[in-house]
């Protein structure tokens, strides 16, 4: 018999589906045999629905069973039919308990015995019909069906001589647990339960027998019980939902409870339900792994709608009907009823659903920082990360990843480009274009999930359209969904963007890469490539001169690259591996879903998703409860001696120190314009553990607070990071066991090797370090279908800059926040930030915050052009938060310390020049920041796609996603003068990004490991910003600069520069061929290249008085004028 493969569901296992045509390979082993059957297509076909396949068998092997207990209803009733059994079931690492009654043994025995009679009469069938054709007659003689045959029976299609015999229950087996031996009462019991045990023995000990639809049914078990990747085994069976189309099968229905006749229309129809820790899936049958429908457990809210209690997973629901006996399941915004056929059924179901609620794991309850994700590594479970500086090392990752894959790829992103080169030069690396490798990989049966951002065409240009008709052509295994629709779903204002990369549920990679144009680059951040090399056609990429309005002809260019510069991208992206990298998975298997259902529900080859799940172990609680026969012993030693280990790194560590704290609720409050707010903690009680002061007014600040209300109503679930030393640092030796399947080779060929041998080895690939990692996000109902806006991104870096010690490192596409009451711009990074620095200041310590942005925003037009409201309209909010007006930091600053604010916070960026071709002209270009990355301490790290913004961080509008990276290894260091225990992840990280911004080489490192030090930040740091400043100013008059305070004053200088040099770019990029100097009071012409040869690195100066005197919010003559505001912040 034919079995077709079909393409793995899940990473690791495949299913079979049955074809109806000859197989030899599944026949006897006799020849005629399969002569004989080969000629009988139409026996084999009556027959296929009878026999599962080797590769459908949901068991591999004997499973064991015990009675553990027999109880009856009544104690002095010894009925042997009214006695009921809990039966334990292991089998391999699974274990679980069955309650059954002896009826429902006797009805497993009556099904046996119906099968054995079915498999006689098709043997007998079967032989008579070949006795017939070897007569030369009966050729066209139809197999007998039996109409009133049920769905579970099976039957060999070609059962050798030992097959009825093999398969055979004696009925004297049940006979004792009918009729258990008479005996005194208190012994019924036991000699029920040794009856039982008999009884079980029999099949138990016959793969054939435990492998039967019967025996499967009866032990709850699926094709989907015993997959590891879905967590432990819990309750599954039959139940009948109406929320599902009609479902076809093979053979009639009998649609209503009679039996007997085809009479009703209802909707109700029975399915195999199937509860994970994580969710609840339902499917066909329980051996076909086709996924009718899922729902994804998520956080629920603390009280119900109407203030009466909290909300339960599942719970009873009232029939109109008597004879109906229904329950609901409730999460992700969805509900579904399910009906059973009696009560006890319902209560069953109810308990334990509402059980998978609870720890440890825990997916309907918020973690740290109100994330949906648990901090992971807290044990050795193979939490690693790994960095990226720049898309060259983090494309080649991807690209190397997508190579090895073997069962699934998922994608998803703000903009893709099918057409994107992952490795350069382009011309040798056609291979690695991103429609080839997934077209490579899908051929070889990986199944691929690329979930796009549908875009308002009238306001972006990136043509997702293009990009999923060019991904669908590709292959069949290629899946993509574009969301939302706008119409439907009201949505114009937010976007998804993420940026994600999972293969095989093994590595994920998350930052701020988009697989898309413009992205690729390196440390060197070129700003020409004429004739191309490395960026071919629309991908020498410069948003500020032009957006092309056409992505089809991708190989034609759309600036002239002997006039015009590339603008350098600089990014920084992380790949995850272990627990960390299925909790990535399972937010993007949520998203999938979710969109699945609003964009294609009827859509059969968009499939629905289930997430892998990793067991979310109790680090919080004294012991540790057996999980799938695992003895606890051990386990509860090692939570012992770990933490013995913290708790002596310090001893006065408050509770709130331990980093997994228990789960509690969310408690969104509404804000003023219809927002929720993000979840958090109390930011004027936030630090009454180590800063008893802080209660106090602060100084002097004009910021008006609202006492009626807090900003971040984060109470109860935020933890204390105060004591970074006891909750995340400790050594740990990689090299004793391998955690990672992928391949190690590709980065072996970047400059660094296999391992970084110290952390002064700079570089863009960063060691592949042991972490503790949690997964933070923003998503809301719009964007996810969760049940509450998540607003974790938000929390964590309120909470993480709150705790920092000494420094914070932020690049950031956008930096855009709020102070304490500001009714206008509601997240709170600002605040914090402020917060901290008053605290160093009060405490007489050093602290500094380190900033770097775009020197302009990443949108099409220049300062005073008249399209060019959006780029005004984002420098309006970014110079609101940073230095002007009573809402900027700056402002709030000098009035309480003065000058002194300068001490504590700077703000720079980035800029790179050179020629565009030999002999062309001298330009610059700022290098774009699109890192979303904050390094705490040299000891903690958040990095992932969200912006400083509303937007990205509020969670009811843009979704994104994050991490926060805790080092578990130690390397030397300093801090301040002193020695510093920092992390091998973020240290190496800060010191490779200081590198390539400062322009130092290997052996100029050690000259920055102390950020706070005077000769770092001062002499290095802050002087190399200020000389390559002016340096670009004498040489380019660039823009921005702090010598153009107004729009006339701009006008005036881009007519002086145009007529000076006859051609510019749309930010003064472009230098004379001579620079005019006085020399001896003589004015001689040098070259501008000698000058710019003193620039170090990249690092420039911001301009904090370009355009200060003017209003750069849109006019009422403009457009932008009449978008919500809510769109630039």
């Amino acid at each position: 018999m034919n079995v077709e493969r079909l393409p793995a569901e899940r990473h690791g296992h495949r299913y079979a589906r049955m074809q109806p045509e000859h197989d030899p390979d599944t026949e006897g082993d006799a020849a005629s045999s399969s002569s004989s059957a080969a000629r009988r297509p139409e026996v084999l076909a009556a027959s296929a629905s009878f026999r599962l396949s080797e590769a459908t068998r949901v068991f591999e092997e004997l499973p064991r069973a015990t009675i553990f207990s027999v109880s009856r209803p009544d104690a002095g009733d010894i009925t042997p039919m009214l006695l009921s059994y809990t039966i334990e079931i292991n089998y391999k690492q699974f274990r679980w308990r069955l309650f059954k009654k002896a009826s429902q043994v006797l009805y497993l025995h009556f099904a046996l015995k119906r099968r054995e009679f079915l498999e006689e009469f098709h043997e007998k069938q079967e032989q008579v019909k070949e006795w017939l054709q070897n007569l030369g007659i009966g050729d066209n003689m139809p197999v007998v069906h039996d109409d009133d045959e049920a769905d579970d029976v099976n039957v060999p299609s070609q059962p050798d001589e030992n097959s009825i015999r093999n398969r055979n229950v004696p009925s004297i087996a049940v006979l004792p647990v009918i009729r258990p031996a008479l005996g005194r009462q208190h012994s019924i019991s036991d000699r029920a339960k040794v009856a039982m045990q008999e009884y079980l023995n029999h099949f138990f000990g016959n793969l054939d027998i435990v492998n039967s639809r019967e025996v499967c049914k009866f032990l709850e078990v699926s094709c989907l019980s015993f997959l590891p990747e879905y967590g432990p085994k819990l309750k599954e069976d039959y139940v009948s939902v109406g929320h599902l189309p009609k479902i076809q099968k093979g053979r009639k229905e009998k649609c209503c409870s009679c039996g007997l006749f085809n009479c009703c229309k209802s909707s109700w129809q029975k399915v195999w339900v199937v509860l994970k820790p994580g969710f609840l899936a339902l499917l066909k049958d329980p051996f076909d792994p086709k996924l009718l429908d899922v729902i994804i457990f998520d956080a629920l809210p603390h009280m119900d709608i109407n203030g009466e209690g909290q909300i339960s997973l599942a719970k009873e629901i009232k029939e109109r009907n008597p004879l109906h006996f229904g329950f609901q399941v409730s999460s992700g915004g969805r509900t579904i009823k399910l009906r059973t056929r009696s009560s006890s059924k319902v209560k069953d179901w109810v308990t334990a659903i509402n059980a998978a609620r609870q720890p440890p794991e825990g997916w309907c309850y918020p973690h740290r920082f109100g994330s949906f994700a648990p901090p992971r590594g807290l044990l050795e479970d193979g939490s690693m990360a790994q960095w990226f500086i720049d898309g060259q090392a983090g494309f080649e990752a991807i690209a190397s990843s997508i190579e090895h894959a073997k069962s699934e790829i998922f994608i998803t992103g703000w903009w893709l480009c099918p057409e994107l080169y992952l490795r350069r030069p382009f011309e040798h690396n056609g291979s690695s274009r991103l429609d080839a490798l997934l077209e490579a990989r899908a051929k070889q049966g990986v199944q691929i999930y690329i979930l796009m951002y549908k875009e308002v065409a009238l306001a972006l240009k990136i043509n997702s359209l293009y990009s999923k008709n060019r991904l669908l052509n590709i292959h069949e295994n290629v899946k993509v969904l574009r969301y939302p629709d706008h119409f439907s779903s009201g949505v114009y204002l937010w976007s998804h963007h993420e940026k994600i990369v999972i293969v095989d549920n093994q590595v994920c990679y998350i930052g701020g890469l988009d697989l898309c144009f413009g992205r690729y680059d390196s440390p060197d951040h070129k700003v020409n490539d004429a004739p191309p090399v490395i960026w071919p056609g629309k991908d020498y990429y410069n948003p500020r001169e032009s957006e092309p309005n056409s992505w089809e002809d991708t190989t034609k260019d759309e600036l002239d690259r002997t006039k015009y510069p590339r603008m350098p991208w600089h990014d920084v992206h992380c790949a995850l591996y272990g627990p960390p990298c299925r909790d990535v998975a399972r937010h993007f298997v949520q998203r999938w879903n979710y969109a699945k259902r609003n964009k294609a529900p009827n859509e059969q080859a968009i499939p629905l998703l289930m997430p892998h799940h990793h067991m979310v172990i109790p680090h919080y609680k004294g012991r540790s409860k057996e999980t799938n026969g695992e003895a606890e012993g051990k386990q509860n030693d090692d939570d012992n001696v770990e933490v013995k280990k913290k708790a002596s790194l310090a001893s006065c560590a408050s509770y709130q120190d331990v980093p997994l704290l228990l789960p509690q609720e969310l408690e969104p409050q509404a804000l003023p314009d219809g927002d929720l707010a993000v979840t958090g903690f109390d930011i004027d009680q936030a630090d009454n553990v180590n800063k008893t002061g802080f209660k106090q007014p602060l100084l002097n600040r004009k910021a008006k607070v609202d006492a009626s209300r807090q900003d971040l109503p984060m109470r109860g679930f935020v933890d204390n990071l105060s004591s970074v030393e006891s909750a995340s640092i400790r050594r740990f030796d990689s090299a004793k066991e391998d955690r990672h399947h992928m391949d190690k080779k590709w980065w072996e060929r970047q400059e660094r090797g296999d391992q970084v041998a110290s952390v002064l080895d700079i570089g863009q690939v960063g060691p592949r370090a042991t972490c503790r990692c949690q997964v933070i996000r923003s998503v809301g109902q719009w964007s996810a279908g969760t049940t509450q806006i998540e607003g974790s991104i938000h929390n964590a870096y309120f909470s993480l800059i709150e705790k920092a010690e000494h420094f914070v490192y932020i690049e950031n596409q956008f930096f855009i926040s709020g102070l304490s009451g500001d009714d206008t711009i509601k997240n709170r990074v600002l605040e914090a930030l402020y917060r901290r620095i008053i605290r160093a200041e009060r405490e007489k310590k050093r602290f500094k915050a380190i900033i770097v942005i775009p020197l302009l925003p990443g949108f099409q037009g220049g300062i005073d052009d008249g399209g060019a409201a959006s780029v005004r309209a984002i420098m309006h909010w970014q110079y609101r938060t940073i230095c002007r007006g009573p809402n900027s930091i700056l402002q709030n600053l000098y009035d309480v310390i003065g000058l002194k604010a300068h001490d504590y916070i700077s703000f720079h960026g980035l800029r790179a020049h050179g020629r565009l071709s030999d002999g062309g002209p001298l330009v610059t270009s700022q290098i774009y920041v699109h890192s979303k990355l904050m390094i705490v301490d040299d000891r903690i790290v958040v990095i992932g796609s969200a912006n400083i913004n509303d937007r990205s961080l509020l969670g009811s509008r843009d979704s994104e996603i994050a991490v926060v990276i805790e080092d578990k290894e130690v390397v030397n260091s300093k801090m301040d003068g002193r020695h510093w225990e920092a992390g091998k992840f973020s240290l190496s990280l800060r010191l490779s990004l200081w590198a390539e911004h400062l322009g130092l080489h290997r052996g100029e490192v050690s000259h920055i490991m102390d950020p706070m030090d005077d000769s770092t930040f001062k002499n290095i740091w802050m002087a190399t910003a200020k000389t390559n400043t002016m340096i670009y100013q004498d040489v380019f008059s660039c823009v921005p600069n702090d010598l153009i305070h107004s729009r006339t004053q701009f006008r005036q200088s881009i007519a002086y520069w145009k007529e000076k040099i006859g051609h510019t770019t749309i930010d003064l990029g472009v230098a004379q061929e001579k620079l005019e100097t006085y020399q001896d009071g003589d004015l001689k012409g040098t070259d501008p290249m000698d000058r710019l040869q003193l620039v170090r690195g990249h690092l420039v100066s911001f301009p904090l008085d370009f355009m200060c005197q003017e209003d750069l919010r849109p006019y009422f003559s403009e457009s932008e004028y009449y978008t919500s505001p809510q769109v630039f912040h």
